[in-house]
């Protein structure tokens, strides 16, 4: 499995826009073939800090995500939303095993 890890900071008067436009993102997201989860979290001290956690099959998967129309529009509309920029991790998961999923 291939793991990407999303940490996301939003200007205040943009949260709840961003909300809407990540959740849409998200239900988008996990239409895919490729995707086992994404899971969108917000920081109990700092309401204008997100966390994004998506499992993908494989890192092709994950590339194909970023080529989607519902990928592509989030980008672009939430990018002048930010305080700073995103900030993605990509990882390979280790467990659970794969044959789990």
């Amino acid at each position: 499995m291939y793991v990407v890890c999303v940490r996301v900071k939003v200007k205040p008067e943009r949260v709840e826009e961003f909300l809407s436009a990540i959740l849409d993102n998200a239900r988008g997201t996990r239409q895919e073939p490729g995707n086992l989860r994404f899971d969108v979290l917000r920081e109990e001290a700092d309401a204008t800090r997100f966390f994004l956690y998506e499992v993908y099959r494989t890192p092709e998967d994950f590339a194909a995500h970023q080529k989607t129309l519902h990928y592509l529009a989030w980008r672009d509309r939430v990018q002048d939303w930010m305080a700073e920029a995103r900030v993605g991790v990509k990882h390979t998961s280790l467990f659970p095993p794969d044959r789990d999923w």
